[in-house]
């Protein structure tokens, strides 16, 4: 009779893990409050605060069903190994086999969670996209990327919504911004900040030549609750209406009343075409404005103190990047965790758990997350 006792054991110490990153004594001690805030009669009174309450009731419920269950099923199959060592019946090892395999991948999968270390991880993701070096082939290249992001959203089940999207002169799209909204948006996009470099035949060339194009992409945290951290002068801004040049349909409107927002003292520009109207364009793009403004003064604080301690890693948007080659190899790279993957196609498809796996894996080993 096979001994599964070692197995067990390790589970049960992954599972002991697991409620230390999950935090379950502070989920426990939480849900009753939240439970008594949304029985409040005016509750829908501020309708951001009682979505906000419902969101973090739900993934806490989430997070304990989650751990509860886990316990229960390694509980479960420790009983179903002891009866079966007990009895001698070796009949019972294949259930008991594939038990602790299906547990062992689900603390795979959950333990992605204790990678999430940074201070804004757990929030929603403002993304931008803006073609690089490549002429047609690099705005080519820029919505390429934006549908990788998309389809990758659809896969998660996150919500992304696109802000701004501007066309390119020939072909593909010259910027886009978007909001992604989901669970750990932030911390998971945030292994995208960077420059992307496309090396493949080029679709433009009549010669069929290789061809290599950039484009970067930022990544900002999205914080609904910036306005008293973030105080911006009327004067330093300079407000754009005009009308959109996307094509419309499923992720832009195209209306008259899209706005650009320009913060003259540092020239951080944000839009919206996306809204109903042009106050709730100007609104939106205003909300983009100071998350970047809050995020622009965390990387100067950053940096200020890798000068101070000495650490030469300041905050440097070139140097972190990775690298998708379709000839004459097939290949993506990420340059920061050495993640190399051998199907683009997936990859562009919206494959993206491994590379962002790997650079949360990589921070966590002690390199400078950079977004």
């Amino acid at each position: 009779m096979q001994d599964f006792s070692p197995r067990i054991t390790a589970l049960r110490s992954r599972l002991a893990e697991a409620e230390g990153y999950l935090r379950v004594g502070e989920l426990r001690a939480r849900r009753p409050q939240l439970e008594t805030e949304l029985g409040r009669p005016d509750l829908w009174d501020d309708q951001d605060s009682a979505q906000a309450l419902q969101r973090e009731f739900a993934e806490l419920s989430d997070d304990l069903d989650l751990y509860e269950g886990l316990r229960s099923r390694v509980d479960d199959v420790d009983t179903l190994a002891e009866l079966a060592r007990e009895e001698g019946d070796e009949s019972l090892e294949p259930e008991i086999e594939a038990e602790l395999e299906s547990l062992a991948a689900e603390f795979d999968r959950l333990e992605l969670r204790a990678l999430f270390t940074g201070e804004y991880d757990d929030r929603d993701a403002i993304v931008e996209i803006n073609s690089g070096a490549g002429g047609v082939d690099a705005q080519d290249w820029a919505e390429m990327l934006l549908r990788m992001y998309v389809r990758w959203a659809e896969r998660s089940s996150m919500d992304l919504e696109i802000e701004s999207l501007n066309e390119g002169t020939e072909a593909g799209i010259s910027s886009a911004t978007f909001l992604l909204k989901g669970r750990n948006a932030y911390g998971l996009m945030r292994s995208e900040h960077g420059v992307h470099r496309l090396v493949r035949i080029s679709p433009f060339d009549n010669n069929a030549r290789r061809q290599t194009s950039f484009a970067s992409v930022k990544v900002t945290p999205w914080i609904d609750d910036v306005d008293d951290e973030v105080e911006i002068d009327d004067k330093d801004l300079r407000i754009d209406v005009y009308r959109s040049s996307g094509a419309g349909g499923q992720h832009v409107n195209v209306t008259d009343s899209a706005v650009r927002i320009t913060h003259l003292p540092t020239g951080i520009v944000t839009s919206c075409q996306n809204e109903r109207s042009q106050h709730q364009n100007k609104d939106r793009a205003m909300k983009i404005l100071k998350a970047k403004l809050l995020e622009l003064e965390r990387r100067k604080r950053a940096d200020k103190l890798a000068e101070i301690t000495g650490e030469g890693a300041a905050v440097d948007f070139g140097s972190q990047d990775r690298n998708y080659v379709l000839q004459p190899y097939q290949q993506v790279k990420d340059l920061r965790s050495g993640v190399e993957l051998t199907n683009p196609d997936a990859v562009l498809d919206g494959e993206l758990d491994a590379l962002m796996e790997g650079y949360l894996q990589w921070v966590r080993a002690g390199s400078p997350a950079v977004g």
